[in-house]
């Protein structure tokens, strides 16, 4: 199937927002205000409340999904703008945190270690995967491509929801860390 116009014309920003997200994050991840004479108060109230935008993300992920499969489509669109406002402002919180407060380091031992850093890696790679997907499965339901959306979304789908889920599941693994 050809792309739509729609698709086309959306096509450099979904290729500029999968690239320039991951960068910005990796940058900005090492940066900490204090460090270039800006003083901030710490914002270490923000895992908890991040880690719940995921848990909602997820939710928002399923009902969306059970929406479509119902027919009820006009719900499913409302839901899935809501779940890509929650991971824009998790992403927006999760920045502004790692800026503000010294890294948490993980204290478990033994084989909890290995699971804690398999689903923290795995949840990071895919959560720079899923960008292009997300991006590319919106725009082709915005196109009204609908059965091109319908293809990628089965592969988005699953991975967001994992990314979604993994990020509460990291955040109840280290928040005993947390100082």
């Amino acid at each position: 199937m050809e792309q739509t116009a729609t698709e086309k014309k959306y096509n450099i920003w979904i290729v500029l927002l999968s690239i320039v997200i991951p960068l910005a994050v990796v940058a900005l991840f090492g940066i900490r205000l204090k460090d270039y004479g800006i003083t901030v108060t710490p914002l270490k109230f923000l895992p908890p409340i991040y880690a719940t935008i995921n848990g909602i993300t997820a939710i928002l992920l399923v009902t969306a999904v059970n929406a479509v499969k119902n027919g009820k489509r006009q719900l499913h669109e409302r839901l899935m703008k809501v779940a890509i406002g929650c991971s824009v402002l998790f992403l927006l919180m999760y920045i502004a945190y790692h800026m503000t407060t010294e890294e948490t380091k993980f204290g478990g031992e033994g084989a909890i270690r290995y699971v804690y850093f398999f689903i923290l890696i795995t949840h990071i790679a895919l959560s720079v995967a899923v960008i292009p997907l997300v991006l590319i499965s919106y725009v082709r339901a915005l196109g009204q491509s609908f059965e091109r959306h319908k293809k990628i979304a089965r592969i988005t789908y699953p991975l967001w929801l994992y990314v979604a889920v993994t990020g509460v599941v990291v955040y109840f693994m280290i928040s005993p860390y947390y100082v």
